[in-house]
């Protein structure tokens, strides 16, 4: 059988990948190469856009055991991502080149993969196909969706954070660290004083933001917020966010009053992004502000700070929990479009939408995971009505509550880690007995 793949993105490629791994021809329709994006940089299959990191692995977080259950499910992007990681603490973090290129060889390695450059601004039904084209969505296959479903669409802003030049970092003004002491030292971390703190953040409230083009506007996402917004929320909220110093100690042993966190771009360590910094300021005002970090004061940047469109589905109207079109065509939806929030977020919605298109296409039921996995979650979620649906992450509080759950707080998320683990684990079992899985 010949799937179509609309958008090469995380959820795309993963997507891909998984009917690829089953023996069907895919064919993968990209519009970067003919047309732009205004926000990639390049026309390379999975690009990480925002940040080189997938977030933190430790079984105390919820984005770890994301990445636990999706190992067990056999994840492709997952697995490229380990080979291509850098330094970054606790966190699974990548070198985008290298990641990019790794994912585009394993799928091409396949017989049956078959890259298209083009724009699609409509589809057959008839033929299979997962639409993963991403918070960019062109403005045709927009309207198409729109026509065809009655969709809501919401549109909201999405930051990227700014990338400098390690030779230009005043190391002098740092100390290597990672918080609490997991994963070594990989983390640059710039220190500020308690009156250095309090004249950035005066700055960062008054400094001038870009204006933002048509395609852009929209509502704020919390968990992208451009850090001058966090500051304008008051005089201590970035020392409670992104400038937080808990867990931080200098070589004195001392816990600075704020600290931003720089992370390697690439394994050489020739570049840093600025942790949590996503920012729409101008790029003059960037260079001025954030020059005030001592740590920065004679930075290059790399890349400045941008913002731009994100725009999602109402999900529960059209696709159900396996992210299959409810209208019963052989349509199915993943990436940030369903409302997922974040890289590996995305890549399990491909991961599961291209497993139930296959089931679709087969005349099978959905696999839809247990209720004590971030993926089931995730995957009820695109399903719930909801009168103010939003982008949803991996979290715990997604989770239904555990039985005799520890008082210690982190000895209760190693409980829900090890709950997830094991439903993952016998959900793999019994649809691989029905023959629901490969």
């Amino acid at each position: 059988m010949r799937f179509h793949v609309v958008g090469g993105g995380l959820a795309g490629c993963e997507a891909a990948y998984r009917f690829l791994r089953s023996g069907h021809e895919v064919v993968m329709h990209e519009m970067r190469g003919v047309k732009s994006s205004p926000c990639h940089s390049t026309a390379g299959l999975a690009e990480l856009v925002c940040s080189n990191s997938l977030k933190s692995e430790a079984e105390d977080t919820a984005s770890g055991l994301l990445k636990a259950e999706l190992r067990a499910l056999d994840c492709m992007l997952l697995d490229v991502a380990e080979a291509c990681r850098v330094p970054a603490g606790g966190a699974l973090a990548v070198d985008r080149d290298a990641f990019s290129r790794e994912v585009t060889r394993r799928l091409t390695s396949f017989d049956g993969f078959e890259p298209v450059r083009e724009e699609v601004t409509s589809f057959d039904e008839l033929q299979p196909v997962v639409v993963a084209s991403g918070p960019l969505t062109s403005d045709a296959l927009a309207d198409t969706l729109a026509r065809k479903y009655g969709a809501k669409y919401i549109g909201f802003y999405d930051a990227v954070a700014p990338i400098v030049d390690a030779d230009s970092i005043d190391v002098s003004m740092t100390f290597c660290a990672s918080r609490y002491g997991r994963g070594g030292d990989d983390y640059l971390n710039c220190p500020l004083t308690r009156d250095e703190y309090y004249a950035f953040w005066r700055e960062l409230c008054e400094a001038k933001t870009a204006s933002l083009h048509d395609f852009d506007r929209g509502g704020l996402f919390e968990a992208c917020m451009p850090v001058e917004e966090i500051a304008r929320r008051g005089a201590d909220t970035l020392r409670f966010g992104p400038l937080k110093a808990a867990g931080l100690r200098d070589a004195d042993g001392r816990t600075p009053y704020a600290v931003l966190q720089l992370r390697k771009e690439d394994v050489a360590g020739s570049a840093y992004n600025l942790v949590g910094f996503q920012t729409n300021l101008t790029f003059g005002e960037q260079k001025r502000v954030f020059g005030m970090i001592p740590a920065l004061a004679n930075a290059e940047f790399l890349r400045y700070g941008v913002m731009h469109r994100n725009t999602y589905l109402y999900a529960p109207a059209i696709m159900d929990a396996g992210f299959v079109a409810k209208d019963g065509s052989l349509v199915a939806f993943a990436g940030q479009m369903t409302g997922v929030e974040g890289y590996v977020e995305s890549i399990a919605s491909g991961l599961l939408a291209a497993e139930n298109l296959r089931l679709a296409a087969e005349g099978k039921s959905r696999v839809i995971a247990p209720p004590e996995t971030i993926i089931g979650q995730l995957q009820r979620h695109v399903a719930r009505e909801s009168a103010d649906y939003q982008p949803m992450n991996a979290n715990f509080g997604l989770l239904p509550p555990l039985e005799d759950a520890p008082r210690d707080k982190k000895q209760r998320k190693l409980a829900f880690f090890k709950r997830g683990v094991d439903a993952i684990g016998r959900f793999l079992q019994d649809a691989r007995k029905e023959e629901l899985w490969n």
